[in-house]
């Protein structure tokens, strides 16, 4: 029976087990949407495509699973290109699908006409237009394996009018063959024992693991690892969760705002063992200091990561989970002599680092610290929460006070670095998820980028919570006008701002303020047993800084503390 490329569409995301499509319809998608009503798949209407894409990521950040959104040509489509960015940076599973004009009409500047694979081109890894609807099923088969395999990443699918319109036989592909595309997934056990010898002469080691450790899957395997060679773990921002934070080998966070023991660790390692990361510049600060006197062993599905930014001693090239899988084993087969006496000098030095300049603040009688809302939150929510954040130093604050214990429950920008990312990433995930606590730590500035995602939220029934921290700053920028500037504070003031309160309540959803310590606590309790979306408005010292902190082209050991 020939199906059309609308009835073809929505066979294929079944077969792919889609659940939830974030979207914004147009002109162009029109068919797609008159076939939507006949299939069991929630479409979740956005009110910017900028949120679908972010939504469609938080998705897939929270579930581990790939997210979809689908929005109309031209402007729609250029709308998705910061989210698909952000999704790039991160290596997150998401897949766009696009509306274009019918395909005897592209390249003719028609109405609404967007080259969206072109411009997409540097920041997807792979993306197509569909020109023949005998090639769709096969496409959109394609698209899904791509972005869930290897080093995960979004894929955009151009679908033009005439060929969502267009009949062809249905068959779904069951076998997928791409010509060139063949992810190394399984580690070699050569390497793997070369690192594993590396491991047992080494008396200052440090598991450094990021968020590849989250896309594989491996945090009980990187917990044991940890534990069996009695080895200290730090992790990136995209690794947070990946290890659990109470635990006693965790660092805490490393990199321009980690902790001081973290920074410290690895300037001082002799042997650095990456897990899933890639030695971005916010980690490596400057990178003929950076664990100067390690070996590296680094760990990363991506073969183009290794050695990219640090030449690393021992390079394997594989999953993250199969790779930890079999140093388990070897650790089982030949367990280190004496493993605790040889690691207990570094993990003295640790806890004594830690003892020293733990992370810390004053919390004075008039005004709210923001760490001090980060730790309410944390403290309140049993640390069961799932938190999304936007960028600047709500997010470092969230890194920092919000101790992850668990995989998939921060969702950040980490690579891009996005404003306005958090609240339709935290709709993303309470989509998934309609009966955790989803909670978006923000700033003031960046929630106002994405803040018309809220009607979406109150729309679908969707509880987030959102926790402004309010300092009437673009809070990060200042901090550096601050401390490198001689506080010339220039177009970073937001004193003139919406009343946050009053929005909320416009939206329908509920609005809460804290103006004193005191009132914090009480306003999150009732945030947090409103059956609504919430928005906090937390009202805090204007001029904190996000400390420790690591100037730019510094060591990462030369922090600024207070």
């Amino acid at each position: 029976m020939k199906l059309t490329g609308a009835q073809i569409f929505f066979e294929c995301l079944k077969a792919e087990g889609v659940e939830v499509i974030f979207g914004l319809p147009g002109g162009v998608l029109l068919d797609l949407y008159d076939e939507m009503p006949k299939h069991d798949i929630r479409h979740i209407l956005v009110r910017h495509e900028q949120g679908a894409t972010h939504m469609a990521d938080g998705y897939a950040r929270a579930t581990g699973r790939v997210g979809v959104c689908l929005v109309t040509s031209g402007p729609g489509a250029t709308n998705t290109v910061t989210g698909i960015a952000t999704a790039y940076m991160d290596s997150i599973p998401i897949v766009v699908f696009t509306g274009q004009v019918p395909t005897a009409l592209i390249g003719n500047d028609a109405f609404q006409e967007a080259d969206i694979v072109g411009i997409t081109r540097p920041c997807t890894k792979h993306n197509y237009l569909v020109k023949d609807v005998r090639d769709l099923a096969r496409i959109i088969r394609e698209a899904f394996y791509l972005a869930s395999s290897g080093r995960p990443g979004p894929i955009l699918v151009d679908l033009p009018k005439d060929v969502i319109n267009a009949k062809t036989e249905y068959k779904f592909p069951k076998k997928i063959s791409l010509k060139g595309y063949k992810p190394t997934t399984e580690a070699h056990l050569g390497q793997i024992k070369r690192a594993y010898t590396a491991i047992g002469k080494a008396k200052r080691p440090v598991i450094y693991a990021g968020g590849g450790v989250i896309n594989s899957n491996a945090a009980k395997e990187l917990k044991q690892l940890g534990e069996n060679i009695r080895c200290p773990v730090t992790t990136t921002l995209m690794g947070l969760g990946g290890f659990p934070a109470p635990h006693e080998l965790w660092l805490g966070m490393l990199g321009m705002h980690g902790t001081f023991r973290a920074n410290m660790a690895v300037g001082n390692t002799d042997l650095l063992i990456a897990i899933g990361a890639r030695f971005d510049d916010r980690v490596t600060g400057k990178l003929d200091e950076f664990a100067p006197a390690a070996k590296i062993i680094h760990i990363d599905i991506d073969p183009t990561s290794i050695s990219k930014n640090v030449k690393v001693d021992i390079p394997i090239v594989g999953d993250c989970k199969d790779a930890l899988k079999k140093l388990l084993q070897l650790v089982k087969e030949s367990p280190i002599d004496d493993l605790e006496k040889a690691r207990k000098p570094w993990l003295d030095q640790i806890r004594k680092w830690k003892e020293t300049y733990p992370l810390a603040y004053e919390q004075a009688d008039d005004l709210i610290k923001p760490q001090y809302v980060v730790e309410k939150l944390y403290e309140l929510s049993e640390g069961k929460g799932i938190i999304s954040t936007e960028v600047g130093q709500n997010q470092m604050w969230a890194a920092q006070y919000y101790h992850f214990a668990k995989p998939r429950t921060l969702l950040t920008s980490g690579g891009l670095g996005t404003m306005g990312y958090g609240l339709p990433a935290a709709i993303g995930a309470q989509a998934a998820f309609p009966d955790r606590l989803v909670i978006d730590v923000a700033g003031d500035g960046s929630i106002q980028m994405c803040i018309q995602e809220m009607i979406t939220a109150v729309e679908n029934n969707l509880p987030v919570k959102v926790a402004i921290l309010n300092n009437q700053y673009l809070g990060m920028v200042r901090q550096w006008q601050q401390l490198f500037y001689e506080k010339s504070y220039c177009a970073t003031c937001l004193k003139i701002a919406p009343d946050f309160v009053k929005l909320a309540e416009a939206y329908g959803a509920l609005g809460l303020r804290a103006h004193k310590p005191d009132e914090v606590e009480a306003v999150i309790r009732e945030g947090f047993a409103s059956p609504k979306p919430v928005i906090m408005d937390f009202v805090v010292n204007p001029e904190e800084c996000v400390y420790p902190m690591v100037p730019a082209g510094a060591a990462m050991t030369e922090m600024l503390l207070v």
